[in-house]
Parts: structure tokens; sequence; C-alpha cells
């Protein structure tokens, strides 16, 4: 049987089908338009900056409102999807972005602009992670690891597409006109794609040989209570982003310290995210041969060891090397708790529990980053930041190796 062949599971004529395909493709495009906002705020710091007249904290104020709104997003579309099915709530968020982008490029004050980043924008392109995952999941089962991770790549591509587009336009003809194109992107192309995942899956399974309703099935039963097996996947989200948080957000001032210049810390930023890419559809691949709870916890292992590696080498070419390894090693972690998720708990419940997971990873991610800033300014330097998240790092496999532990084989949903 080839990889794309139309040959599904028996009784489930849509599991790993062409249309399954199909829509895993949308789903990419979708979050390649849908997660401009988190990457655009960025591009466009320094000339919001200049124009209205503010220090660097409080330019940043708008990335600040953004992770918020992409937080809370992630869990209240989470919840829709589960209701509704995606293509309502997508349409939804096509217009919050749309909006949120036409009101930042009008925007008279920091104040504003912030607003619309953290209520439209950030709260629109939530939208396009954890509740898109979710859908996506729902359609695969043979190659629901590689689904997952190609459609949580659509971030990472976003990350890499967008600032060479956003970037000549601010040149030319400024900020303004930057938001205005992705306002109208995000109408014109997420607005109709949206339309094209109205299908939903029927809310029963009949086996077409023998007429009879399959029961829902988890791949894995836990002798955990799905409410603290949850708690336990919050956490799990939280300390791994902390560890993932230090060298992603920190690694440009790093550089600076070091006397490398910041050109260099954007670049090792672009070649973390780049290996980001290679590691989540890797991942994917490996998490249908071995789950997610071991995909998690193989990932959390090279990012400690990736963690590791900076206390020794600082040298320019050495730093490079380091966060190639990084990003190869991290990519792969945060849309592996999807997998967990529809692996040890009912499907129904996947987009408000994905979204949940997610938002804490979100959280995660903003505490690290703060907290890092916070260890480097009691101790003057980055070494003890990267042991603070060393160890943030290992009550993340802590928690996984409890996980796996507690795993028993296949079984019927829990009510």
């Amino acid at each position: 049987m080839s990889f794309f062949s139309s040959q599904n599971i028996a009784g489930k004529p849509h599991i790993d089908s062409d249309y399954s395909w199909f829509r895993l493709c949308i789903s990419v495009l979708i979050s390649l338009v849908g997660s401009a906002g988190m990457w655009a705020v960025v591009i466009v710091l320094p000339a919001v900056q200049e124009e209205f007249g503010i220090d660097r904290s409080a330019a940043s104020l708008p990335y600040t409102t953004t992770m918020i709104g992409f937080a809370l997003g992630n869990f209240l579309f989470g919840r829709m999807v589960d209701r509704f099915g995606i293509a309502f709530p997508m349409m939804a968020a096509a217009l919050m972005l749309t909006a949120g982008f036409m009101l930042g490029s009008l925007s008279g004050n920091i104040w504003l602009f912030a607003v619309a980043q953290g209520i439209l924008i950030g709260v629109g392109s939530s939208i396009t992670f954890g509740p898109l995952i979710a859908d996506i999941s729902h359609w695969f089962e043979r190659h629901r690891g590689v689904a997952v991770a190609a459609a949580a790549s659509g971030n990472y591509l976003a990350g890499t597409f967008w600032p060479l587009i956003l970037k000549d336009i601010i040149a030319m003809d400024g900020w303004r006109d930057a938001y205005l194109l992705v306002a109208i992107a995000s109408f014109v192309i997420m607005t109709p794609m949206a339309l094209l995942l109205r299908r939903r899956l029927p809310p029963q399974v009949v086996d077409l040989t023998t007429g009879t309703v399959v029961p829902p099935v988890v791949k894995r039963r836990i002798d955990i209570s799905p409410r603290v097996l949850q708690i336990l996947l919050c956490t799990a989200g939280i300390s791994c982003c902390v560890a993932m948080s230090m060298p992603q957000v920190h690694i440009v001032a790093y550089c600076a310290d070091l006397g490398f210049g910041v050109t260099a810390g954007a670049e090792m930023l672009s070649i973390m995210l780049a290996g980001g890419i290679v590691s989540r559809l890797l991942s994917g691949f490996l998490a249908d041969h071995i789950g997610g709870v071991r995909t998690i916890l193989l990932g959390s292992f090279l990012q400690c060891v990736a963690l590791f590696l900076y206390l020794p080498f600082n040298g320019l070419v050495s730093l490079y090397v380091v966060s190639l390894i990084f990003g190869l090693s991290q990519g792969g972690i945060v849309p592996s708790y999807a997998i967990v998720v529809r692996e040890y708990l009912p499907a129904k419940e996947a987009g408000e529990r994905v979204g949940l997971v997610i938002m804490m990873t979100v959280i995660g991610m903003a505490l690290g980053g703060w907290m890092s800033g916070l260890v480097y300014d009691l101790t003057g330097s980055y070494q003890a930041a990267f042991i603070n998240g060393i160890a943030w790092n290992m009550l993340n496999m802590g928690v996984m190796a409890l996980l796996l532990w507690r795993t028993r084989e296949r079984g019927p949903a829990p009510a």
C-alpha cells in the first residue's frame, strides 16, 4: 500500500482517505496565512517604536498582548471546534484577523495597536495551531502523527515566509501598508479555504461489512484519571516550554553580550526555526510508530542535551551548530502533546483538551522568557539561565516517564 493510498481502515472510509490528505494540505495553507500575526508584530517592532516615539519595552507590549490572546484563543476556539467543527470558527478567526490588521494599520498610538494585536490578531491567529491540529487529528489514524506534525509546521513556515515578504514592503511603503496587505490576504485566502473544511465526521462510525457501530477506541489506556492526566500534560507543557524559551527568546541578546552582534543571533534564531520544521515532521513519523509519550520523552531528552551544550560552547561557530541541534531537538515536542491527547482521551473532547495544553505551552514560553531575563539580571550571566532551563526540562521528562510507566494496552475509550 502506498503512503498516500486511498485505502483506509475497515469501517472508517473517511479516515486516512484522499480527502484526509486534501484537508491536511488546506490546513497547512491556512496555517501559513493565519499565523502571520505571530511574526508580523516582531517584524514591524522597530518601525512602530520609531513612529510612536516610545522605548523598547513599550514597543514590546503588542507582542505580549499577542501571546496572551494566542494562549486564550487556543482554549476558546478548541471548545468551539468540538461543538461546531472547524469551518465556522475558522471564518470567525479570518474576520478577526482582517479587522485586527486593518485596525492595527490605522492605530494612532501604541495602546490601540496593542489592543488590536491581543484581542483580534492574537486570538484570531490561535485557530491555526491547537484547534487546527485537533481537527486534523480526527481525519487520520494510521498517519496521525505525520498529519499533526505537518499541520503544526505551518506556524514555522509562516515564520520563514512572512518576514521575507513584509520587510521589503516596510522598507518601501511603511509598516501600515504591510499590515493592510496581511489583512487582505487573511480575508481573501482564509475565508474560502475555511469553506473547504465544512465536512464533518459522522457522529458514529459504522462498519460497512457488518452494519454495526464501531465503538470509539483510544490507542492506549493509562492508570490515571482523565482529570489528573490533563493536569500532568499541562504541567509538562509549561515546563518543556520554559526550557525551550531560553534559547529562542534570548539567543540574540546572548550573542550581543558575547560580542558577536545582533545579526548573528538573528541568524541562529532562523536556524532554530528551520531545524524545528524538520524536527516536527520527523517527530510525526516517529509518533506513528512509538507513540506520543515516547516521542515527547525523546525530544525532551535531546533538548536537554542541547541546553547542556550551550554551557561549554560559546564560540561563534559552535553556537551556530548548537542552535541547529537545539532546533532539531525541540520542534516536535509541542505538537506531540496533541498525539498524546488523542491516544489517551476521548476524541469528542480533543479540541478543548488540546487547546488547553497548547495554552499552557504558550504560558510556559512567556514565563520562561521572563524568568531567563530575571535570572540574568540577578547573576549577570546567561549560564544560570541555561541551568534553570535544564531543571524545568527535567520536570517535563519526569512527567512523561510517569505517563509511560502507567500506560497499558489499547482499549475502549473512557467514559
